[in-house]
């Protein structure tokens, strides 16, 4: 039987690789043993970053609304629980946004979750 030469293959494997690499400085994106270990570290960040971003937007969220509340007298935590007891299901994204795009709407808010925060008291 014939020998087999794997030229095909290993060329496919470390052109992909390469086309990975593509825009890294220097020998990271030339040298082929480089830029594997290059991709793969670049794999684990994106990866790990995808599930860091959801956690930053929720922190982003919270400090708007924490500072649109405490600006009108009313805690985060209470504010939260305000909404809550008075039957508010928005989410902090859309409550961020309200506090940006729309003061009067967010007093309307706050003022019932003071009424809400009141009722439980």
């Amino acid at each position: 039987m014939p020998r087999v030469r794997s030229g095909h293959a290993t060329r496919r494997r470390r052109k992909r690789v390469l086309k990975a690499a593509k825009g890294y400085r220097a020998s990271r994106s030339k040298l082929f043993k480089t830029a594997k270990q290059t991709v793969i570290k670049a794999g684990q960040y994106a990866y790990r970053d995808r599930r860091a971003r959801k956690r930053d937007f929720r922190a982003l969220w919270i400090i708007r609304v924490s500072a649109a509340s405490d600006a009108r007298g009313i805690s985060y935590s209470k504010f939260m629980g305000g909404l809550k007891k008075a039957g508010v299901f928005l989410n902090r994204k859309m409550l961020s946004e309200v506090a940006i795009a729309d003061p009067a709407a967010f007093d309307k808010l706050v003022d019932l979750a003071k009424s809400g925060t009141m009722a439980a008291a």
